[in-house]
């Protein structure tokens, strides 16, 4: 995967090509004091919220006092930064797209941070609503510090213009929702995106929508994307039709779902998948799905809401933090 790869997939890069096939959307230039703003590690304190309202003058006096809880020279006051122009530009937008929208930086959106919004949505009315999910995010820093960090070429950084992409917000049906994978211009895997739960839609009906797919790759993606390798996620809505939904660079920055990218880049392996109607034709993609309620899994997503330490416990990625927590458990069982 090179650097230019990952460059065509910025969303401005493909979106003037692909929109009659995707949801509405616009477009903003990201100004760099407002970038800065969300790298901030400092204290989260959200910009673009109308001000609360404040206490009347016929509150008492007595009440004022009971309220003071500290004095002045150990209080400090966060305020965030405003930033009035964009909000306009932003708020305006949104209200083009229906008043809600689904944000997104150049390639990444905030899915790691749902937990932290008030809906537990990535649904945004507001500038506030954006900036929450996106100073909260590590995929969107990951756009901002590193969006080049598993290219193979030496060559130098493109020039980023970061953006914030504002999408029309749809109610979309995660069991319909699928990622495909294309090497050489060829579609050669179809996986569930929702890997983690049972759909017995999907199971009963993959010959037709491993069709429908291919169908629209030949008639829409195939020699029309600016390079030979990516991946591509579509949604099949209730009436069959195929939305395009994003682009992605074809290597390890993008999650292989239910492949793995050793199978994805030697090819090994995907033909035992191809689906039983389409076992003779040779062009025929893998197609992938979780087949079974035994095989659910929790969402991928769900680590982002716990503290690190926890995560590195369950899952046993942290060797010292385990035996720490061993030793603690043998030694209160020695008190006992």
């Amino acid at each position: 995967m090179k650097k230019e790869h990952v460059s065509h997939c910025q969303f401005s890069a493909w979106y003037p090509l692909f929109r009659s096939l995707t949801i509405k959307s616009v477009i903003l230039p990201l100004p760099q004091n407002v970038k800065d703003y969300l790298l901030d590690d400092g204290t989260l304190v959200v910009s673009g919220r109308e001000d609360p309202p404040t206490c009347s003058q016929s509150d008492s006096g007595n009440e004022a006092e009971e309220t003071q809880w500290s004095d002045d020279e150990s209080t400090a006051t966060l305020t965030a930064p405003e930033f009035p122009e964009f909000n306009t530009q932003v708020q305006e937008a949104i209200n083009s797209l229906g008043g809600s929208v689904f944000p997104k930086l150049n390639w990444s959106a905030p899915r790691d941070a749902y937990w932290i919004a008030m809906n537990s949505s990535l649904k945004c009315r507001t500038l506030s609503d954006i900036f929450l999910l996106f100073k909260s995010s590590d995929f969107i820093t990951h756009d901002f510090t590193q969006p080049f960090i598993h290219c193979t070429d030496d060559s130098p950084d493109p020039c980023i213009e970061y953006e914030l992409v504002l999408r029309k917000w749809c109610e979309l049906i995660p069991g319909a929702e699928f990622r495909c994978f294309v090497k050489e211009n060829k579609l050669i895997g179809i996986s569930q995106r929702d890997y983690t739960q049972y759909y017995d839609h999907i199971s009963k009906q993959k010959e037709e929508i491993c069709r429908c797919i291919q169908d629209f790759f030949k008639e829409h993606l195939q020699y029309q994307f600016l390079d030979e390798d990516f991946v591509f996620d579509i949604y099949r809505d209730s009436r069959g039709k195929v939305w395009l939904i994003d682009f992605n660079p074809f290597g390890e920055v993008t999650d292989s779902l239910l492949f793995t990218w050793e199978e994805l880049t030697s090819e090994n392996n995907l033909r035992g998948d191809v689906t039983e109607g389409d076992a003779q034709e040779q062009d025929s993609p893998a197609f992938r799905c979780t087949n079974s309620e035994v095989t659910v899994q929790p969402s991928p997503y769900l680590s982002y809401g716990l503290p690190k330490d926890f995560v590195d416990l369950s899952t046993g990625e942290d060797a010292h933090k385990l035996i720490d927590f061993l030793k603690l458990k043998r030694n209160e069982q020695e008190d006992d």
